[in-house]
């Protein structure tokens, strides 16, 4: 009887043991990471540090599984953050400061700046290798949307160079900014086009333009894009806010460390439809003109300069406290 018991007890500790080892040893990354989903203002080389950090898994080394999701505009972005659409927005930070404005509650906080460098460029019809901004009075520009970073920057460059943007020259709003505004150049519309990547490389590799200034260069160290989150989600998620910070610094130590060459490798599955050459063109231009900064730290001088900007475009009505819109707990934390 005893052994037969002991016969029984065998059978059943290998079937057991055959059952172990079919299953996993452990839950995957997939399993046990937190799911975020990520709103960004557009899908653009300008963000290489961001794309870095998806590419090289520092965000599921945080425990964070990312959902990527294009707005196609900041004010579609901040929509889709504020209605809970989205975790965590990235844009252009005036957006925050608008909402604010308007009275919202539960308005968003920048927590994380990752670009100090506006990324447009201006292209004109001929090489110009001593351009001046002057040369643009009488001119007509296609131009970017009213109230939108491109076109204030841009306006912001001009004042600075004396120049009166109501009537010293033209600039057309009324096409759609990025693409629409390369294909209207190309076509014969304007002297001179305001474009970002890869519009502007598009241009010049067609033969249709010539990049002639870099706005990032000539407006100075501006604040151009955040990321941020309502105040109650990061008051309930701070672990999550942490995590995303760091694995954003782990992408920003990376392009610090790295030659153009090899950031564009890291990058290129984000870009199927753009060729190896014209990428590692485009991160060369920003990578030159130090696009990103070497932490994730939103200064306070820099929020006051983005005010400035606003109020110069007639687009602020009251300024908003830094205190308020902006965090640098997380983004410190990160740098250490």
């Amino acid at each position: 009887m005893k052994k037969r018991l002991f016969t029984i007890c065998t059978v059943l500790m290998l079937a057991l043991s055959s059952l172990y080892a079919c299953s996993p040893a452990k839950e995957t990354s997939a399993d046990v990471n937190t799911k975020v989903v990520l709103n960004e203002v557009a899908h653009s080389i300008f963000y290489a540090p961001m794309y870095v950090a998806i590419e090289e898994g520092y965000f599921s080394d945080e425990g964070i599984d990312i959902t990527l999701v294009t707005g196609f505009g900041a004010d579609k972005t901040m929509t889709a953050v504020l209605s809970g659409e989205a975790d965590i927005g990235f844009m252009g930070s005036e957006a925050s400061i608008y909402t604010y404005n308007e009275g919202a509650t539960d308005y968003v906080v920048n927590f994380a700046q990752l670009t100090q460098r506006a990324g447009n460029f201006l292209v004109a019809r001929k090489e110009m290798p001593n351009f001046s901004w002057k040369d643009l009075k009488g001119s007509t520009v296609l131009g970017g949307r009213k109230g939108g970073m491109p076109e204030m920057v841009f306006e912001y460059i001009l004042k600075q160079q004396g120049i009166d943007p109501a009537t010293d020259l033209e600039i057309n709003q009324n096409i759609d900014f990025g693409s629409s505004t390369a294909a209207a150049f190309s076509e014969g519309q304007g002297d001179y086009t305001v474009e970002f990547e890869p519009g502007a490389t598009t241009l010049e590799t067609g033969g249709k333009g010539y990049v002639v200034a870099s706005l990032g260069k000539d407006s100075g160290y501006v604040p151009y894009t955040a990321f941020c989150a309502k105040q109650s989600y990061i008051d309930k998620n701070k672990e999550i806010i942490q995590g995303f910070t760091n694995a954003l610094q782990k992408g920003m130590d990376y392009v610090q460390s790295h030659t153009p060459e090899e950031i564009a490798n890291i990058i290129k599955p984000q870009f199927k439809e753009t060729d190896l050459n014209t990428v590692t063109t485009i991160v060369t231009r920003y990578y030159e003109q130090e696009t990103w900064k070497s932490d994730l730290i939103f200064e306070k001088e820099s929020f006051e300069l983005l005010q400035d900007i606003l109020e110069s475009a007639g687009e602020l009505t009251k300024r908003a406290p830094y205190k308020d819109l902006v965090t640098t707990e997380f983004a410190k934390k990160a740098a250490k």
